[in-house]
C-alpha cells in the first residue's frame, strides 16, 4: 500500500550505541516501514572494543541507511526528521550515529533530534505491545533498571549497583568460551535449556537494587576451580578435612546463572508493581527477549492478576526503529522543532530519569 507521505510525520532513526548499527523508519502512528541492522560479532572468548566497533559501524552505516530506505520505498526527501542515539553507550560507536545524523540533517535540511537510548526501548515497547502504563524492566548489556512513569518522567525504582545483567551474561559466556553469534545471551539461554541441576549462587538484592559482580566472580571460580587460599582454608576448617573440588557442566552453570539472576529481577519488579498498583510488566532491552525470563515474570504477574508485555528480538534488541519513534515523539510534542546543531552531541552517560517526557500527561 502506498504511503501518503505528505500527511505523515516520518522519522528516520540511527542506533549505534553498542555492537549493533541499525536504521529504522517509523511514522507518527507507530507504523514501522523498515528496521534493518547488523551486529559486530567477535570471536568466542572475546568482547567488543569501542574502536573496532566504531570501525564496523562506519563501514556499515551507509549501506544500512540505503537498505532501510529501499525497504520503506522512500527517499531522504520523504523523511520529516532525523533521530539518532545521543546516549548512553560507548563513545566510539555513538559518535558514528551522531556524525551521520548531523550530516544528513545538513545535506537534506532536516530537523534533528538526539534520543535517550533507554527511552527509545521503552517507547518502542509501549507502541508494539500496546501497553498503556506498565511497570518496566529494562535489561540489556549496559543497563538494568526497574522503572515506572510519574509526572512526565520515567522514574527509576531500582537498578544494578555494579554491572548490568547483559554484561554479566556476556562475560560469563566469555569465561566458558561460548560463541558470540548471534549473541552470548542467546547462546546461554539455549544451553540453559539442557541444564537440570541447580547450583547455588550468590543472590544479592539490596532493597530495590541488585548486584551481579559477586555472582560472576563466584561462578568464574566454579568454572576455573580457582579459589583463594583463605577460602580453601575456611572450608577445610569448617569440614575438618580436605575439600574435593567439584566439577560442573556448562549446561548446569548456564541454567543456574539464569535462574538466579531472573529470580532477583522478578523480586524487585514485583515490589515496584505493588508500590505502583500496576497490573502490567513491560520487558525491554536485549535480555528482555529471553523466553525463560518472560516465563518467570509471567508467573509472578499472573499471581497478581496481571500480565507481561514482551517482544521478540526484532524490537527488544537495539534497533533503529525505537530511536526513530522516540525522536518522532519529542519532535512532535515540541512543536515540530528539532535541536540546534551545537546540541547534537553524544554522551556515554545519559540516565533514563533525566528526560522530560513531554509526550505523556497521564
Amino acid at each position: 500500500m502506498e504511503v501518503d507521505k505528505s500527511r505523515k510525520i516520518i522519522s528516520l532513526g540511527i542506533e549505534g550505541s553498542a555492537n549493533k548499527i541499525g536504521v529504522g523508519i517509523v511514522d507518527q502512528d507507530g507504523t514501522i516501514y523498515s528496521n534493518p541492522r547488523t551486529t559486530f560479532i567477535t570471536p568466542p572468548g572475546t568482547g567488543f572494543m569501542p574502536k573496532e566497533t566504531a570501525e564496523h559501524h562506519r563501514a556499515k552505516v551507509l549501506t544500512i541507511i540505503k537498505q532501510a530506505l529501499e525497504e520503506a520505498k522512500m527517499t531522504l526527501d520523504d523523511i520529516t526528521v532525523i533521530s539518532y542515539t545521543k546516549g548512553p553507550g560507548m563513545a566510539g560507536p555513538l559518535s558514528v550515529g551522531a556524525i551521520v545524523a548531523r550530516t544528513l540533517s545538513q545535506l537534506y535540511n532536516k530537523p534533528i533530534v538526539g534520543v535517550n537510548h533507554c527511552i527509545g526501548h521503552i517507547e518502542m515497547g509501549r507502541v508494539v505491545t500496546k501497553s498503556e502504563n506498565p511497570t518496566i524492566l529494562y535489561v540489556s548489556g549496559g543497563n538494568t533498571q526497574v522503572i515506572a512513569y510519574s509526572q512526565n518522567r520515567y522514574r527509576i525504582f531500582g537498578e544494578t549497583l555494579d554491572i548490568a545483567v547483559g554484561n554479566c551474561l556476556d562475560r560469563f559466556a566469555r569465561i566458558i568460551n561460548l560463541s558470540n553469534d548471534p549473541s552470548p545471551g542467546h547462546n546461554i539461554e539455549q544451553m540453559a535449556k539442557l541444564g537440570s541441576r541447580y547450583i547455588e549462587l550468590p543472590y544479592i538484592v539490596k532493597g530495590m537494587d541488585m548486584s551481579f559482580s559477586g555472582m560472576l566472580t563466584h561462578i568464574e571460580e566454579l568454572v576455573t576451580g580457582k579459589k583463594t587460599s583463605q577460602t580453601k582454608k575456611q572450608q577445610q576448617e569448617q569440614s575438618g578435612k580436605m575439600q574435593i573440588e567439584e566439577t560442573y557442566s556448562k549446561e548446569d552453570l548456564c541454567y543456574s546463572l539464569q535462574e538466579t539472576i531472573f529470580a532477583m529481577l522478578v523480586e524487585t519488579t514485583e515490589r515496584a508493581m505493588a508500590h505502583c498498583n500496576s497490573r502490567e510488566v513491560l520487558l525491554v532491552g536485549g535480555v528482555g527477549c529471553n523466553v525463560r525470563l518472560q516465563q518467570m515474570m509471567g508467573i509472578m504477574a499472573g499471581e497478581r492478576g496481571g500480565s507481561v508485555c514482551a517482544m521478540d528480538d526484532r524490537y527488544c534488541i537495539d534497533n533503529g526503529a525505537m530511536i526513530a519513534y522516540a525522536g518522532l515523539l519529542e519532535y512532535k510534542f515540541k512543536g515540530q522543532t528539532g535541536m540546534r546543531l551545537e546540541e547534537c552531541t553524544f554522551t556515554q552517560r545519559f540516565r533514563t530519569d533525566e528526560v522530560d517526557v513531554i509526550w505523556r500527561n497521564d
